[in-house]
């Protein structure tokens, strides 16, 4: 197999309703067989990229083309099947419901031999260390295994062209060098050209052969080897939010002190099903506190944020919000009908669990960020998206558009303000999903992977503005992260499920 030859003439895509475009007057030309690593602010048109290359562009994705783009000669909406996309998200990438189909599935398209199929799906899964039945319900999966589960059927189709957008993005560090690994050594076994999309630069570096920069807005400010194109434009980079290897990233936290409890878990299991997925957590949840909870994947991270969050019922142990965060003389109307008898003797009232809570009590106390930022999505604006919570809570019209105008500006979102939350980048969907979250300024703020798919500037903002929860309004911070910085800036305490 030979490698998919790439070329692009003053091309460029505008999402319908934008007001400008996410990528315009490209000029790119790659060789069979080459590894590119794509880099570039957040927003600067690199996932448009990629899904106009692998021809899914212009169908349910509406929007205006420019200019020329073809894989091996044609249009690239005439050549699907030889090109394999790994998404963002990694739920978008996953259509069957049991694992092993789930790997077979692009092999069955392109009329794959049954027996070759189920040997590649063997090959795939182990190629990417998901070592899960075949019969596994890919429900049951971690956001980390989905991804995982994506990159194993794009392995299996053996197309001549690979693009990953954030492929490593949900993975614990291990994974990330097993599945980096894993790419490259199908790459060079079958010769097939690779694009691969990811902030975090220095993964990438040890297996692509070339670096492409696009602007915002519009071209590419530089192309060539990784040591040529790193060395020649360092700060450059840096300034415009590329993640350059051996410049750390630094956020100041204020002086920091710990107020009182607000949640308490006590001998905490989570789970799905009423099957346990991690050890017994006992802790507290106190104001003025950031929490980063981490592990491998498949650990129960994100069942866990779930729980306390009080989304998600605890299959073990208890979760119990405290007077602090739930003050003893509210009014009887405002609880759970079995917990009006504790107010009205105005005791502390810690027997009262956040699961048990309306959605409308919830919204001023527990935020939550989802893994998968469109799953809290739920207007046709950006800015209808932010202000939703707010209008439910019955928030003043002025209010709300002070509230809306000053998250869209610290969140970069201003110019995306009129945008479908759907049509943003995953970037940009992730600073939206904590923005809706922040509007209500709940006193608990539970973040899961809050950085994902953010450049270096952009990242830099969102954990200020993170820290500033802490420090300066003594909000509770719950951060589920892989992300090593994330750790060293916001983990005021730790908390480690699974082995080690």
């Amino acid at each position: 197999m030979t490698g998919s030859r790439i070329r692009a003439r003053a091309w460029g895509w505008q999402h319908a309703g934008r007001s400008a475009p996410a990528l315009a007057g490209l000029d790119l030309d790659v060789e069979p067989g080459e590894r590119v690593l794509l880099l570039g602010p957040s927003g600067a048109g690199k996932s448009t990229l990629l899904a106009a290359l692998a021809g899914v562009l212009g169908g349910d994705e509406e929007g205006d083309e420019s200019g020329e783009l073809s894989v091996d000669g044609a249009h690239p909406a005439s050549r699907r099947g030889l090109a394999g996309l790994v998404l963002q998200d990694p739920q978008a990438n996953t259509i069957m419901s049991r694992v092993g189909d789930d790997v077979a599935f692009g092999c069955e398209n392109l009329a794959v031999q049954r027996d070759e199929i189920w040997r590649r799906v063997h090959d795939a899964l182990e190629a990417v260390g998901l070592d899960v039945a075949l019969d596994r319900s890919t429900a049951a999966l971690s956001g980390g295994q989905r991804q995982r589960l994506a990159l194993a059927g794009v392995i299996a189709m053996r197309p001549g062209l690979i693009l990953l957008d954030e492929p490593t993005a949900n993975l614990d560090p291990a994974g990330v060098v097993e599945v980096r690994d894993a790419v490259a050594r199908v790459a060079a076994q079958t010769g097939a050209t690779l694009v691969v999309v990811e902030h975090r630069v220095e993964t990438w570096l040890p297996v692509v052969d070339r670096v492409v920069v696009l602007a915002a807005g519009g071209g590419a400010v530089a192309d060539g080897s990784p040591t040529s194109v790193l060395d020649a434009h360092r700060e450059q980079l840096a300034d415009d939010g590329v993640w350059v290897p051996g410049l750390p990233v630094q956020v100041a936290r204020g002086e920091r002190r710990a107020g009182p409890a607000l949640l308490e878990l006590d001998g905490v299991r989570s789970g799905r099903g009423g099957v346990p997925v991690h050890e017994a957590v006992s802790r507290e949840i106190r104001a003025g506190e950031s929490l980063v909870i981490t592990g491998p994947n498949g650990a129960g991270k994100s069942t866990l944020a779930l729980t306390l969050a009080g989304l998600m019922p605890a299959v073990e142990g208890h979760v119990w919000a405290t007077g602090a965060l739930r003050e003893a003389d509210a009014r009887a109307a405002d609880l759970p009908d079995d917990a009006r008898g504790a107010a009205s003797q105005r005791q502390p009232l810690r027997e009262v669990a956040p699961i048990r809570w309306r959605p409308r009590q919830l919204a001023t106390r527990i935020g939550t960020v989802f893994q998968q930022p469109e799953h809290q999505f739920v207007a046709a604006r950006v800015r209808d998206e932010i202000a939703a919570g707010l209008r439910a809570l019955g928030q003043p019209g002025p209010a709300i558009e002070r509230r809306v105008d000053g998250l869209l500006a610290a969140l970069r979102l201003d110019a995306l303000a009129d945008a479908n939350p759907f049509t943003l980048s995953g970037g940009e969907q992730r600073r939206l999903s904590v923005a809706t979250v922040l509007a209500p300024a709940p006193r608990v703020m539970v973040l899961d992977e809050p950085t994902f798919g953010q450049d270096r500037r952009t990242w830099q903002e969102l954990v200020r503005l993170i820290a500033s929860l802490v420090d300066v309004q003594g909000c509770a911070v719950v951060a589920v992260t892989h992300d090593a910085d994330v750790v060293r800036v916001l983990g005021d305490r730790t908390l480690r499920l699974g082995a080690a």
